[in-house]
């Protein structure tokens, strides 16, 4: 296990070499300010702090201006890891066998993974820790092998996973003759499964090695993965009145307040992704645990409530996370306006599950009881992938374009484009059964050659 060094609390006369920084002295002279770190950070902690300013400028600068270096928190206090680690670094013991590196001498040799995990940002972080790993983003790795046909069925390469899906998912963290294995590492994946047992990567959302709140706060921050034809979050957030405040004013949010005290109204005009779903709001308090404040599982083929997801069942009650969202909406907006939009939204969900996906799903269900469609494999029949794309592409963005009040993506291109792909679907499923016609399949279907076995610590397939 990782352990960190005992930090001083007291930064008077801190030191280093940072990159040149202007401080005044009069009125027209300047000098570089230094920071002087000596007292306070141990021999090997500084080798590797003058080693990386050297080798890596631009990391010893995102890290020199970040809160961890305010806070005397350096390169060792989270790469630190013990010798029986699996994910130590056999390379960067080479480091230290360095004739031209005055910091590679072999007594500042210690055990270094790139790798740091939840785990290891819990020691200063133990309730954001605890809360991300009861959450969707900590397990998305697990979720997507119990129940996406991609994966379980072997539809895509492995080429396509690791540079698509794993890409935001994460991957499960492999070690090959002491170095990580290239079709695991590297990767930041939100659910990434990690060789101490954790899971996820905080640099996710807080990039290397700046680890920015502000980053963290801004939408662009959910936008690296939150987008597309899927779940275009972006997109819907851009096209909503929020997003439209966002882009007016944004520039004059008050993106670097403490943790805990970020407040609607005084820091920032219109919302973002973190402040509706993550961040403190009166008396609902901030949570790294996105599963809270939801009342539907909107991303589900059918909407269901978050406690009756399979691959996780949230342990929560829709309607005490409802109550929350609301709080939160409240800072900005009056009851009957609160409450007339999630009623709007109960409105779309239903309509969506009774009228577009029931039906089209015991259609579907149809056509595979009659040997119609071939349900060993999925996506080589084009039927099977107007229904999966009813639910997953035109059917989501409905649902979404509703919750986050963006008309165009809830008409247009959600329940217009419904519309076109259930009629089309049920126009040429009907044909099929009056006919007693077997869909055309993909002969030649490509990069269907993926492992269809649950990697190592993934849970079995959701039946």
């Amino acid at each position: 296990m990782k352990y960190l060094f005992a930090i001083s609390s007291v930064l008077v006369g801190m030191a280093l070499l940072c990159s040149p920084a202007l401080a005044q002295t009069g009125d027209d002279m300047s000098k570089q300010k230094e920071f002087r770190i000596e007292r306070s950070i141990s021999p090997a902690g500084i080798a590797c702090i003058q080693c990386h300013k050297q080798a890596h400028p631009a990391i010893f600068s995102d890290w020199a201006n970040s809160r961890h270096a305010n806070a005397n928190i350096t390169c060792i206090d989270c790469h630190l890891a013990e010798e029986f680690d699996p994910d130590v670094s056999k390379e960067h013991y080479k480091q230290y066998e360095k004739s031209d590196n005055p910091y590679g001498r072999p007594e500042f040799k210690v055990p270094i993974s790139a790798v740091v995990t939840p785990k290891d940002c819990s020691r200063c972080h133990p309730d954001e820790t605890k809360q991300y790993s009861i959450s969707k983003h900590a397990n998305t790795n697990d979720i997507i092998w119990q129940i996406d046909p991609w994966l379980k069925l072997g539809m895509t390469s492995d080429v396509e996973r690791t540079g698509g899906c794993y890409h935001c998912h994460g991957t499960v963290l492999k070690v090959k003759d002491g170095k990580m294995t290239p079709d695991t590492w590297p990767n930041a994946g939100v659910g990434r499964v990690n060789l101490d047992g954790s899971k996820g990567s905080c640099t996710s959302c807080h990039t290397r090695h700046r680890f920015s709140v502000m980053e963290a706060r801004r939408p662009e921050a959910c936008g690296q993965c939150h987008l597309g034809p899927d779940h275009p979050q972006i997109e819907i957030y851009t096209e909503s009145k929020h997003g439209d405040i966002y882009r007016a004013f944004g520039d004059k949010y008050n993106w670097d307040a403490a943790p805990g005290t970020w407040t609607a109204g005084v820091d920032f005009r219109g919302p973002t992704c973190a402040s509706c779903h993550m961040s403190g709001a009166g008396p609902v308090k901030t949570s790294h645990d996105v599963t809270e404040r939801l009342a539907w599982e909107l991303q589900a083929p059918l909407t269901i409530r978050p406690s009756e997801f399979k691959p996780l069942p949230a342990k929560t009650n829709f309607e005490a996370e409802r109550e929350k969202m609301k709080t939160v909406c409240a800072q900005c907006h009056g009851k009957v306006w609160i409450d007339g939009h999630f009623a709007q939204l109960d409105q779309a969900v239903d309509q969506y599950n009774t009228l577009y996906y029931a039906p089209a799903k015991k259609m579907f269900d149809l056509l595979n009881e009659k040997g119609l469609l071939d349900p060993t494999r999925m996506f080589d029949e084009q039927m099977e992938v107007e229904f999966y794309e009813l639910w997953h592409h035109e059917g989501r963005r409905a649902r979404m374009g509703t919750a986050m009040m963006a008309p165009d993506y809830t008409w247009w291109h959600g329940f217009y484009e419904c519309k076109k792909r259930y009629n089309n679907f049920m126009e040429e499923a009907n044909d099929m059964i009056s006919h007693n016609r077997k869909a055309y399949k993909a002969v030649d279907y490509p990069a269907a050659t993926g492992s269809t076995q649950n990697p190592e610590k993934t849970p079995p397939t959701v039946k």
